[in-house]
């Protein structure tokens, strides 16, 4: 089990609270599929993905980049038990869709880019110690069923 200290919970809990989910979730999602354009194969049906400027502007790529970050948010609101919080999806994403674990990680990555770049000077070292934990503890939870 993780440890949060009451720092990092209100940390989480103000990025949260001033998440902005229509545009840094399409924007985090479309910069991974752009970065890592590997990860790609797994979002197939959502249809035009082949340059930066048709992923950017695919509807589809927007309102899944939305259902992430609102997937966040349910981890946000269960910090004490994110592995349990996450199992059902970790099964889908390994059994069923058969996602690469790593591509979480890359996720990830570019989901803190795009908080970073909103919060500007505020993402101070501390916020991002905390942010980057937090979403460390995520990732994990979301490859337990590959272990």
């Amino acid at each position: 089990m993780v440890q949060w200290s009451d720092e990092e919970r209100t940390i989480i809990q103000d990025i949260f609270s001033k998440m902005d989910y229509e545009d840094v979730g399409p924007r985090a999602l479309a910069r991974c599929l752009i970065v890592y354009p590997w990860c790609q194969r797994y979002f197939a049906r959502f249809g035009n993905l082949y340059n930066a400027e048709s992923i950017q502007n695919n509807p589809l790529v927007a309102a899944h980049g939305v259902v992430v970050l609102h997937g966040l948010d349910r981890a946000m609101k269960n910090m004490e038990n994110i592995k349990s919080t996450y199992a059902d999806l970790s099964v889908l994403h390994s059994e069923k869709l058969h996602v690469d674990p790593d591509n979480f990680r890359l996720l990830a990555d570019c989901i803190t880019i795009v908080v970073a770049a909103r919060m500007g000077a505020t993402f101070t070292p501390r916020v991002q110690a905390a942010w980057q934990k937090f979403l460390a503890v995520v990732v994990s939870a979301l490859t337990k069923q590959y272990h």
